[in-house]
């Protein structure tokens, strides 16, 4: 079997494995409450943050149980409009078109996506210590006009760049050539590759490769430094030719995950990340979790890698859930009955 089909076949085997059952051999609480099941889909960027959530709402409502996919936001959106999954996971802004056809979101969280390279690259240091500017970049993805890593550094070298970008449809390549110039996914050029685990897997293995990820898909999430094989490359956003103190926030997750929350990481790439149902949720078992997760569930999202929303985002997005049903009244109780004449 040749290395293509080996990698072919490992990243469908990774595209397969992410997505959980959570719940499973559970007895609901109080031994006869009815089990109630939420289906969830759609963005890598917020799949580990999902699957956290559900986790650690489990505990508290073990009559819940969720079932969560990783597929690209395009599939969370689609999923979530034709009814195959309460909810979709979107990693980016949604369409009119989608708005349109009903579509209602909430932002849950932050993260951002970031540009990769091989870990082993010849030139590593230099690159670590220069960065890349948007036009360089853009000049990667976009414009085609810069294919050597020469070009990059300025030091006339011609090896040339292996350039990898998603092949679905994605959040983070649509946040991505978003901030290379307004352009689209279908904007960028490179080599298509399925999925967060899959292109962080191809950079991996061609030390003059270049792609992007998320920062959960970038960071290991045990050790909180780059994943194996592959560097985030930094970007030089004030264009100084160097990567300065203040640009220099890429050594582990929390440091880039400060950045992107102080804002000294550019947005984009930083972007929110959003719930999508076809209209508010109807069931109230989703309304809750969607609660929860704007309110009690907050105080995961730093240790799992993410930014939190601010007090006044929160309150925006609590205002957009339907509010619980109230309580029916008690009967009045009966008042003397008057004699008859």
């Amino acid at each position: 079997m040749n290395g293509k089909k080996t990698l072919a076949i490992v990243v469908l085997v990774l595209a397969a494995g992410l997505a959980v059952f959570l719940g499973v051999g559970r007895k609901p609480a109080g031994g006869g409450a009815r089990e109630e099941r939420v289906a969830v889909s759609g963005a890598w960027a917020l799949y580990p943050m999902c699957v956290r959530w559900a986790e650690e709402y489990g505990k508290l409502h073990p009559e819940v149980r969720f079932d969560i996919s990783a597929g690209g936001a395009g599939k969370g959106v689609t999923d979530a409009l034709t009814g195959a999954a309460d909810i979709g996971m979107v990693s980016r802004d949604l369409a009119p078109a989608e708005l349109e056809k009903g579509a209602w979101f909430v932002t849950v969280t932050k993260d951002a996506v970031v540009p990769m390279i091989n870990a082993a690259h010849p030139r590593a240091d230099k690159l670590l210590a220069k960065g890349a500017t948007r036009e360089t970049l853009a000049g990667i993805w976009v414009g085609g006009s810069v294919t050597t890593w020469g070009q990059v550094l300025g030091d006339g070298s011609t090896e040339a760049i292996a350039v990898f970008t998603r092949s679905d449809a994605c959040g983070a390549a649509e946040t991505w050539a978003k901030y290379l110039g307004n352009k689209k996914q279908e904007d960028l050029k490179g080599k298509g590759v399925f999925g967060d685990p899959g292109l962080a897997a191809m950079v991996a293995r061609d030390r003059l490769g270049i792609g992007f990820n998320n920062v959960n898909f970038a960071y290991d999430a045990r050790t909180g430094k780059p994943s194996a094989g592959v560097r985030p490359l930094p970007i030089d956003v004030d264009g100084s030719g160097a990567i300065e103190p203040g640009e220099n926030f890429y050594a582990t997750r929390d440091e880039l995950v400060k950045a992107i929350a102080d804002g000294r990481y550019p947005s984009p790439p930083a972007r929110g990340l959003h719930f999508v149902s076809k209209g508010a949720p109807a069931r109230p078992v989703v309304t809750a979790f969607v609660r929860w997760i704007l309110t009690d569930g907050q105080k995961f999202v730093p240790e799992s890698g993410y930014v939190n929303l601010d007090a006044a985002q929160l309150d925006e997005q609590l205002g957009k859930l339907v509010a619980p049903a109230a309580p029916p009244a008690p009967p009045a109780p009966a008042g003397p009955v008057a004699p008859k004449p």
